[in-house]
């Protein structure tokens, strides 16, 4: 099994980016730009991936008392996932995304994965800063 994780920081209270990131409509938004989500009857999700042109059954779960959403594969059990916000006061966020991948085959490697967690996580903020008001910068 392979794990991978980042964070960071944003200007917004954890309630208004959980709400950003739990957007199901919203999800392609802020998801790397190969990887395309379908709400069925929720949890149950259809991933779509542009990189294997395939089309995955998963689960999405959000749980806003907590401020977590969680993601995995279903049939396969190839990866999962969750994004955590916290606040840190004084109207800031953190957010953590982690990965976990079962089967080599799943798992791009790091320097993709650290680059599409990091990608994700800028696109959030930019999705965070347009729908609270914040400007850029």
């Amino acid at each position: 099994m392979t794990e991978y994780e980042r964070s960071r920081t944003m200007p917004a209270q954890p309630e208004h980016v959980f709400d950003q990131a739990a957007n199901v409509g919203r999800l392609d938004s802020w998801l790397p730009d190969a990887l395309h989500v379908r709400a069925e009857e929720l949890p149950t999700v259809t991933v779509h991936e542009d990189r294997t042109d395939e089309d995955t059954s998963a689960v999405l779960r959000a749980r806003r008392d907590q401020m977590r959403l969680e993601w995995g594969t279903r049939e396969q059990g190839g990866y999962a996932g969750w994004l955590q916000v916290a606040g840190l006061g004084s109207g800031a966020s953190e957010v953590t995304v982690h990965l976990s991948f079962f089967d080599d085959g799943h798992d791009p490697g790091e320097q993709a994965v650290g680059d599409a967690l990091d990608t994700s996580l800028r696109r959030l903020e930019e999705q965070v800063r347009l729908h609270t008001g914040h400007a850029a910068g």
